[in-house]
């Protein structure tokens, strides 16, 4: 493949860090520990009592860490814990693909100490005044106690003052796939804000099972645990909102308000539930444009390839206008299928213009940017979008980079190399 004059075509990059909010815990389990202790839940516990602990599929930092310190906690309180996957569709929907993404995150019998029960069967709770069949994981559900661990942030769709957290995992995660779809099929009707269609359900479910405690974590910019806190299952609705404004103010960002391309190498289920968080990229309202009031404003986003721990999983790779070919050739298609129309999000799974190489995506690129010279186009090149401390910027944003305070561009501008198949050498 002739890549001899890309360094005409194309801008030349540089590499930057950018100074990112940065407050990890110390040591994440004496936190898990202590906030336990502190909110004095546990005590609720009686002697052999099966504790159902609900985990989700996302790649939550430290979570082995803190599931196992919570599987402890609940020994040493004298129950006898068990962990159920809370995921919706996610593992094909099927038990034993959800086994194995949580393997997949080190949450296994071996690592936690405590048996894994996995199913797909639900039981109706009853139905809510406002007509909604309530379907609840049949393993949790058994169980003499309930607790839910999940990482509180803003939702790559769903706005306002519930976003994903406790709540969400509570109705979506632990209501399996029949759970997910009935709840996706509906949002829309409440503009996707989660709390317009909650409020009754988490109340009802709250009154018809033992929700002992709810473990939120918080992540700062860096994808580092910043915050853990036990809230009793009754207090979830007035504590979640106020959680979620401290998860929001330490997002992660990217560092520009415009981008002519946005070159992402992987995408995935344990990076964001669609495979890159909206949030990050500008298009939590619409999949290929950034609405009125998101930034930054992305014209164009290039997938490189999927994440392993997504086993398939190619949810939110319609949000992209370019892939390269290894995403299609990794892409599990029943995986894709089932996750996009169970979150009612079928756009999510259209594959975009695949390319058999880096350079043949730029060249397209390029031919999309008006005849304007390489020195004017706006690249940025990162690993995925919970990894935003480092990235690849065209020279085009090099004199904004030097004049931010939060940036550090660490190389001078060099051009773009290939190796023989077309491939860029960026940031893997």
């Amino acid at each position: 493949m002739n890549t001899s004059d890309a360094t005409i075509r194309f801008p030349k990059v540089f590499r930057v860090r950018q100074d990112l909010f940065e407050r990890p815990l110390p040591d994440v389990p004496k936190s898990v520990a202590d906030t336990i202790e502190q909110s004095q839940l546990l005590e609720a516990i009686k002697p052999g009592q099966r504790v159902a602990i609900a985990v989700g599929s996302r790649g939550i930092a430290n979570l082995p860490q803190i599931v196992r310190q919570v599987v402890d906690c609940v020994v040493a309180a004298g129950g006898t814990p068990f962990i159920v996957p809370a995921m919706g569709s996610h593992g094909g929907a099927t038990a034993q693909g959800q086994t194995e993404i949580l393997n997949s995150l080190s949450i296994n019998p071996q690592t936690m100490n405590c048996e894994i029960h996995s199913s797909m069967e639900t039981i109706s709770l009853g139905q809510t005044d406002e007509g909604f069949d309530i379907r609840f994981d049949e393993f949790a559900a058994n169980a003499d106690q309930i607790i839910v661990v999940n990482r509180v942030k803003p939702h790559t769709r769903i706005t306002g003052t519930l976003q994903s957290g406790l709540v969400k995992m509570l109705l979506i995660g632990l209501g399996k796939q029949a759970g997910a779809s009935a709840y996706h099929e509906v949002m829309g009707r409440y503009h996707y804000r989660l709390e317009n269609m909650a409020v009754p359900i988490v109340k009802h479910i709250v009154r018809e099972l033992p929700i002992l405690m709810g473990l939120a974590v918080i992540e700062d910019a860096a994808d580092q645990t910043s915050h853990v806190e036990a809230v009793a299952g009754k207090d979830w609705l007035a504590r979640e909102p106020e959680l979620l404004a401290m998860a929001t103010m330490q997002m992660p960002r990217l560092p520009f308000d415009e981008i002519d391309l946005l070159i992402i190498d992987r995408i995935g289920k344990e990076i964001s539930g669609t495979g890159m968080d909206t949030n990050v990229i500008g298009r939590k309202s619409n999949d290929n444009i950034a609405d009125a009031n998101e930034w930054p404003k992305v014209k164009q986003i290039y997938v490189r390839s999927l994440s392993p721990k997504t086993a398939g999983n190619a949810a939110g790779i319609g949000i992209a206008e370019y892939c390269h070919r290894r995403v299609v050739n990794e892409l599990d298609e029943n995986k894709t299928r089932i996750n996009c129309i169970t979150s009612d999000h079928v756009t999510a799974g259209r594959i975009p213009l695949t390319f058999d190489s880096d350079l043949e995506v730029f060249e397209a690129a390029v031919s999309q940017m008006n005849s304007r010279p390489p020195s004017e186009i706006k690249w940025v090149s990162i690993r995925d979008t919970l990894s935003l401390g480092e990235m690849i910027c065209s020279e085009a944003l090099l004199e904004q980079a030097q004049q931010s305070s939060q940036l550090d561009p660490i190389t001078p501008l060099y051009p773009l190399s290939f190796n023989d198949e077309g491939d860029a050498r960026l940031l893997d």
